[in-house]
């Protein structure tokens, strides 16, 4: 029976915030514990932040303790999932450089999330002294993450829906690679968040993505003061008005997180937020709340209340793993040491796959011999 094989990760861009942890890691650890997965691979993509942060390598370097923080924190357990640092696995690089030749430069200038990265990064077509030009490195990280996802013969690949134009390509190399050179890499499938608002959760603002260069982002490191200053702040619907007026769901960034993160207990375990000094309501699920603030009387501040009790519930454990963790620094980077480790030597072996399809593993053992035994023949006709 062939193994199920689990890799995915993040680009080390800071600490990771509430949208990363529903699109996937809040995922990751649920499948890590279930059980289902022979191996689970959880990748700190340094190399891929390093294509538009080359003249910044301190800051990827510092940003990889942050993330590997999070992740330890949130539930990710070495002894269950091997945590690795990309750069650090020399093969992927190696791996990445065959499957260039795979790929077509039109057909990475159609990836929808390229070209949607590109515009977002500010980069040009035009690499003049006053505009930015797309890195190559940056523009071929498709192709980078196939090597990923290949070199550690990933069966499920639990991305959010923005990475499926990536997984697509990956899945193209794939069939390529294995039409030309015989089946040696596996096809991976794509893994979505089964909760629809998880699939791209929008920044506290109402803007399609949370975002750390558009600030609008919770943290999962945040306190709770910070939680709440930016639960308040949060867009809702700018047509309620009014306590009485009628509100819209759709939309309203508090419900799309509520979705997100409510739980049927919540609302025995906060019922205090829906009791106010001119009204108070009993709720027994998300559905009710809504159905109350789409009739009017259902004031944004309650909801906030409600919401900041609800995100403070999850993110509580989270922030006092991160404090003790915090004072264990050398047991951080033990962790993803050994995790390179053993990524390198899973690598190692596909990549020697990979060399052997291709047939150009000229001196493994017994092909040498077969080489020098067939060109003397040809040199003694």
């Amino acid at each position: 029976m062939a193994k199920k094989i689990i890799l995915t990760g993040d680009r080390p861009t800071g600490r990771l915030h509430i949208g990363h942890y529903v699109g996937s890691l809040r995922r990751r650890v649920e499948l890590q514990n279930s059980g289902e997965f022979d191996r689970i691979f959880i990748m700190i993509a340094d190399a891929q932040a390093l294509t538009d942060n080359a003249d910044n390598p301190g800051k990827v370097r510092e940003n990889i303790l942050e993330v590997a923080l999070d992740y330890l924190s949130a539930g990710l357990d070495p002894e269950k999932s091997t945590i690795f640092i990309q750069s650090q696995v020399s093969e992927l690089t190696e791996l990445t450089f065959f499957y260039n030749n795979l790929v077509t430069v039109q057909r990475l200038q159609r990836n929808p999330t390229v070209k949607q990265e590109i515009v977002m990064r500010g980069f040009s077509d035009d690499d003049s002294d006053n505009k930015a030009g797309t890195p190559v490195g940056f523009f071929c990280y498709p192709i980078s993450q196939a090597a990923d996802i290949t070199a550690f013969k990933a069966t499920t690949v639990p991305v959010g829906e923005d990475q499926a134009p990536m997984i697509e390509q990956t899945r193209e190399i794939v069939h390529k690679f294995n039409s030309v050179y015989g089946e040696t890499l596996v096809m991976p499938e794509i893994l979505l968040p089964d909760n629809s608002a998880c699939l791209r959760l929008p920044g506290t603002d109402g803007k399609a993505k949370m975002s750390k260069s558009l600030g609008n982002c919770i943290y999962l490191s945040d306190d709770a003061e910070t939680v709440w200053t930016k639960v308040k702040g949060m867009y809702t619907d700018p047509e309620h008005l009014q306590v009485s007026d009628p509100g819209h769901v759709e939309g309203n960034t508090v419900f799309t997180y509520l979705d997100a993160f409510c739980k049927p207990g919540h609302f025995t375990k906060f019922a205090d937020c829906f009791v106010g000094r001119k009204s108070s309501f009993t709720f027994s699920s998300l559905d009710e709340v809504k159905e109350q603030y789409r009739k009017g009387g259902l004031g944004d501040m309650m909801i906030k209340n409600f919401l900041n009790a609800v995100l403070n519930d999850t993110l509580e454990p989270i922030r006092a793993r991160r404090k003790e963790l915090e004072q264990n620094i050398p047991y951080v980077y033990d962790v993803l040491r050994k995790g390179s480790e053993e990524a390198r030597k899973v690598a190692a072996q596909t990549l020697s796959d990979v060399k052997a399809a291709m047939k150009i593993n000229y001196f493994d053992k017994g092909v040498l011999d077969e080489l020098i035994a067939a060109q003397q023949k040809k040199y003694s006709e």
